[in-house]
């Protein structure tokens, strides 16, 4: 019986590289981040590659000193949107913050985006800043609720995406029959931050249910994400504090009855390579030699393309990833990872050369979920 699933890859669209100094180069527009053709660009790109999806980070509260990427960008749900328009296989991630969003406005939003793409939506939802919550009047909120919050607002999230049974809607016209009434199903979420009666006005998922995500590394979204999630966004400095939080991640699935092989851990980097060692130093030089100089660290996944795919297929073998997740420093960060390492990747058999199915969850190798009732 296969266990280990294939890597899974996702292309982060950070419009001019998530750095202060990437906007500068010739090759990149100024204005990626608030470029629609941009991101289709990089959406094809990434699609034609047979990453799993696309994925964007979202913030809003920023201030001069914020990356180039953060001071102008999309909305995160909008531009997804757009993008499902100009692509057909890969998934849609859109980044929401659960201290200051509206459950039941951010679940209608995503399951729309998933009917649009024909079931290719995923959400990450993060706890966010103090400065976010300010400015969406939650100011008097701390810490200390961000969690709880997080909690609340992922059950009625859930809930939500399984108002209707998958055999809800009849749609007969000769009999006049809409729906099945017995088949729609309310909330009736009464929380601590939040109060959500339900239904939500739209059917259930082809893929069941969006796919969701969040992010972090403290015990508490631990174990939110391993009661909740269907996958983590997290990180690691090296290959083993990498593998060490995963294997934690998956002692406790294991601990709540959930199989690890369902659940996807991602990792994100942001690669700097070429055919040889040599060109990949003079692709970081170029980046250099741009103002501020000092704001760009040289990047863990680094060097030759061989290089690369061997640091790549030893976080995958040692189960620090199921999913790399890649930000573009360099313009072509992301074109010279499709053109030099996914070949590698493939001939291996680390990596896929077409794709295995219509929805993301099909993609991902993770179950179809049962209707639940919150």
């Amino acid at each position: 019986m296969k266990i280990k699933k294939q890597l899974k890859l996702a292309a982060n669209i950070d419009g001019p590289g998530w750095n202060f100094v990437g906007w500068q180069h010739p090759d990149i527009p100024a204005d990626a981040s608030e470029n629609i053709d941009f991101y289709i660009q990089q959406a094809k790109l990434a699609e034609s590659a047979k990453f799993d999806t696309l994925f964007l980070v979202d913030v809003s509260h920023v201030g001069p000193g914020n990356i180039p990427h953060y001071l102008s960008m999309f909305e995160g749900v909008s531009v997804m949107s757009a993008l499902a328009m100009h692509t057909k296989n890969i998934g849609l991630s859109a980044t929401v913050s659960t201290s200051y969003a509206d459950p039941y406005n951010v679940a209608r939003q995503i399951l729309s985006l998933d009917k649009i793409s024909k079931g290719r939506a995923s959400l990450n939802a993060i706890t966010s800043n103090p400065g976010g919550m300010v400015n969406f009047s939650r100011g008097h909120l701390g810490k200390a609720d961000q969690y709880p919050m997080n909690k609340e607002f992922m059950e009625i999230v859930l809930g939500l995406w399984d108002t209707y049974e998958d055999d809800a809607f009849i749609r007969d016209k000769e009999s006049g029959v809409f729906l099945n009434p017995r088949k729609m199903h309310k909330v009736n979420y009464r929380g601590k931050y939040f109060s959500v009666e339900g239904p939500l006005n739209l059917s259930r998922s082809v893929q069941g249910r969006p796919v969701l995500y969040t992010a972090g590394m403290s015990q508490k979204f631990i174990d939110h994400a391993t009661s909740y999630t269907d996958g983590v966004f997290t990180h690691g400095n090296t290959v083993e504090e990498a593998a060490a939080i995963a294997s934690e991640l998956r002692r406790q699935l294991v601990q709540k009855g959930r199989r690890p092989q369902d659940f996807i851990v991602a990792i994100s980097q942001n690669p700097i390579v070429g055919s040889t060692e040599q060109e990949a130093r003079e692709k970081y030089r170029e980046l250099l030699q741009l103002i501020p100089y000092n704001s760009l660290p040289r990047p863990l996944f680094f060097g030759s393309a061989d290089k690369v795919a061997d640091q790549v297929q030893e976080w995958y073998e040692t189960g620090a990833m199921d999913m790399l997740i890649l930000r573009q420093d360099h313009p072509h960060g992301l074109q010279d990872f499709i053109e030099l390492v996914v070949p590698i990747l493939q001939q291996r058999g680390v990596f896929r050369t077409e794709y295995e199915s219509d929805t993301l969850r099909g993609n991902l190798e993770l179950p179809r979920p049962a209707f639940r009732k919150i």
